[in-house]
């Protein structure tokens, strides 16, 4: 059986921790490779590969670092198929889904590929007599990424591009559930000519986050995952003295209004409910129907729903594949019966569903709920499976209250004609990521991605510029260069003159 192993100091690194975790093949349940568990030590091996990196590389030039990440993109380009391909065979999601999570991550690439744009300061001239200032920003040190396992390619580069092109050294803790595509990605970096140290993957669990978030040779750490994690790692990471953005879960609102196209609108849920099985922090999972549309929107999603195709994600004729465990699918599948017995209706109901010749895969058929009370467990809780809410409102302004009073803020929807009630709600509605008629509203890589209240634990957002903000820290320079002509001693307050 393959050992997917850790990748620390530029080679591979065979684990000696004796721990080992299990990597399925979703479609058809089998076990076909385990993960190493790093120990600390081996933890401590990659911190000290990336702080002895970052001598050179904290202060190698602009020029070096982009040139490199350039290369690296046309490497990403040309295995785009191979990385997705691993993440279809470990993860479970279609082929076609796990291209659109390589091209997104590449987006971040082609931020940092212009990151002397990015850092290139300020400076203002003659602030006083022959005073100049000067703000500039520099890297932090040695940072680390711990990544979930529904995204295993995109997130991560969501995070170490734009910090090794700040100038950092980077350590990242991907998902033990779907290693694999993390580490080609850093044998990707050492081909395009990253140096020896400056990107480190740690295979592991909860002893190899523990170790990172204690390290003292950490400066920051990014989190992606569920909020009882992501408020963990916070509050241990601040407790180290660490910067942290730490993005948690979320349960995201799709309001369709009365005069919407609910033809559009039902197909837009379908693909932002069920895409990749609903394992999506900015997957719609409440549709709030306002007014009288409910019955017909209901009935649109239903008989969509009903059609989708379900199969291996290498298959292409699937729309969509497994879930990524057996327990995880248990679990989502739970929902829709507590859900049926906390007073919603089952229009659709997927619990159940098998695929001839995969009957031990981890599938489950979407299940689309109606009127679903907000007291119910399918309505409070973030599924994070093809479970699909939806929920009646009498107004907008009810719909709004509903969606305003979540605990979670991370991406919400509007769907309608009115330009103005688009506005409204955009300004209104308490989330950090808005779309109107764009159920996904995920920004493009030079805007940044971030929700707020339980959806995200930190001051700043990951990527775009408020990612450049976190893996660098600001220094502002005030100098003078007195004219030769000047001479004496004045002991007086300096002043603006």
């Amino acid at each position: 059986m393959k050992t997917i192993t850790h990748w620390i100091g530029g080679k591979p690194v065979e684990g000696t921790s004796g721990r080992f975790g299990p990597v399925y093949n979703p479609a058809t349940g089998a076990q076909e490779k385990q993960v190493a568990f790093a120990t600390v030590d081996e933890v401590d091996a990659a911190v000290a590969a990336a702080k002895d990196a970052f001598e050179s590389w904290g202060s190698s030039s602009l020029a070096k670092r982009t040139a490199i990440l350039f290369k690296y993109r046309e490497l990403l380009d040309a295995h785009r198929d191979e990385i997705a391909e691993l993440i279809t065979a470990e993860h479970g999601k279609v082929h076609s889904d796990a291209l659109g999570e390589v091209a997104r991550g590449m987006e971040i690439v082609e931020l940092a590929c212009g990151i002397s744009v990015q850092l290139k300061g300020e400076l203002s001239t003659q602030v006083s007599t022959r005073v100049d200032v000067a703000s500039i920003r520099q890297p932090l040190g040695v940072v680390a990424g711990i990544t979930p396992f529904n995204f295993p390619a995109m997130v991560p580069m969501w995070m170490f591009p734009l910090a090794v092109a700040c100038g950092n050294t980077f350590v990242l803790k991907p998902s033990e559930k779907d290693p694999s595509a993390s580490f080609r990605l850093a044998e990707l970096a050492a081909e395009a000519g990253l140096p020896d140290g400056v990107l480190n993957v740690v295979q592991g669990d909860k002893v190899a986050v523990d170790r990172i978030l204690e390290h003292p040779d950490i400066e920051a750490v990014s989190f992606v995952g569920s909020t009882p994690i992501a408020k963990y790692i916070q509050l241990k990471a601040v407790e180290h003295g660490k910067r942290v953005q730490a993005l948690g879960g979320a349960k995201n609102h799709m309001l369709v209004l009365p005069d919407a196209d609910l033809d559009f609108a039902a197909d837009q849920a379908i693909n932002a409910a069920y895409g990749s099985a609903g394992e999506r922090c900015m997957a719609v999972s409440v549709v709030v129907a306002v007014g009288d549309t409910g019955d017909e929107l209901v009935a649109k999603i239903a008989e969509r729903a009903k059609n989708l195709r379900i199969g291996p994600g290498d298959d292409p004729a699937s729309e969509m594949g497994p879930l990524i465990t057996r327990e995880h699918r248990d679990k989502v599948a739970s929902y829709v019966a507590s859900a049926a017995q906390q007073g919603a209706e089952v229009v659709v109901d997927g619990t159940g569903y098998t695929v001839d010749g995969h009957e031990n895969g981890f599938y489950l058929g979407v299940s689309l709920l109606d009127k679903v009370p907000v007291t119910a467990d399918a309505y409070r809780d973030e599924i994070f499976g093809p479970v699909l809410c939806v929920v009646r409102a009498d107004t907008y302004d009810d719909a709004i209250e509903l969606i305003n009073s979540s605990r979670w803020g991370n991406g919400t929807a509007i769907f309608t004609r009115d330009g103005g009630a688009a506005r409204r709600f955009q300004l209104e509605v308490k989330a950090g990521m808005v779309g109107v008629n764009v159920p996904i509203p995920v920004p493009v890589g030079y805007h940044s991605f971030g929700g707020w209240k339980d959806s995200l634990f930190g001051d700043l957002h990951i990527y775009g510029n408020d990612g450049i903000a976190f893996y660098t820290q600001g220094k502002v320079i005030t100098t003078r260069w007195p004219d030769p002509a000047d001479a004496g001693i004045n002991l007086g307050f300096p002043s603006n003159s």
